[in-house]
């Protein structure tokens, strides 16, 4: 089983799966705290699931104003440098998309010498994250914004409810192929709960089983 730093980032281009996967793991891991820090894309932000991490005691933090559910404005509460001062929680933060989110990153400057994990989420079946040279550009897009080194990757490679292995197997390929390029390893290869898997398929990384918080009503 991965073993997570007490603080982790997720950053991925738009649409990539990195809430869906900050609520798994902050439940599944038994972390302390999820950051909602997306303030760019308006569908499917960590905060709106507030109170499903309440039943895991774990605490939502991204804006102390009122009607937080439905803001887009920049603001985010001094709240999210608390697992920075205190080392004994563990906490996940759900970035915004792309190089623009990972801008964000750059209020931790003073932070680098913390033990921090900044994992890149991967959907190969986005047209901006479809091939290697794709995912590297991304990648560099990403560290050069928000000053942070990407640690490694997540296969996320998915098409919601139509997702077989076929298509996971697919996104291994390319992200191996990343992987090897840049020596960054695959963390986690995600899996819908539904897929049905065979007993001795094993993925890269740790396989991480997950239930869609946010996409449940689809489809």
């Amino acid at each position: 089983m991965e073993i997570m730093k007490n603080i982790t980032f997720l950053t991925g281009y738009y649409g990539s799966g990195k809430s869906e996967i900050a609520v798994n793991l902050a439940i599944q891991k038994k972390l302390d705290i999820l950051v909602d820090l997306d303030i760019i894309n308006p569908y499917f932000r960590s905060r709106e699931m507030e109170k499903e991490l309440d039943k895991y005691n774990i605490k939502s933090i991204s804006s102390d104003m009122d009607q937080k559910m439905n803001l887009d404005m920049p603001y985010i509460s001094s709240k999210i440098f608390m697992p920075f001062h205190d080392k004994s929680l563990k906490a996940i933060f759900d970035l915004g998309g792309n190089d623009q989110g990972a801008k964000l990153l750059r209020q931790f400057d003073d932070y680098h010498h913390h033990d921090i994990d900044l994992f890149l989420v991967i959907n190969i079946y986005r047209y901006e994250s479809s091939s290697p040279e794709l995912i590297i550009k991304l990648i560099n897009k990403i560290e050069g914004m928000g000053g942070f080194k990407v640690t490694g990757l997540i296969n996320n490679s998915n098409l919601i409810r139509e997702t077989t292995i076929n298509e996971i197997l697919e996104g291994e390929k390319v992200v191996k192929e990343v992987s090897e390029m840049t020596n960054l390893p695959v963390i986690y290869t995600t899996i819908w709960e539904d897929v049905n898997l065979a007993d001795n398929l094993v993925f890269l990384g740790e396989t991480l089983k997950l239930k869609l918080y946010f996409r449940k009503n689809w489809l």
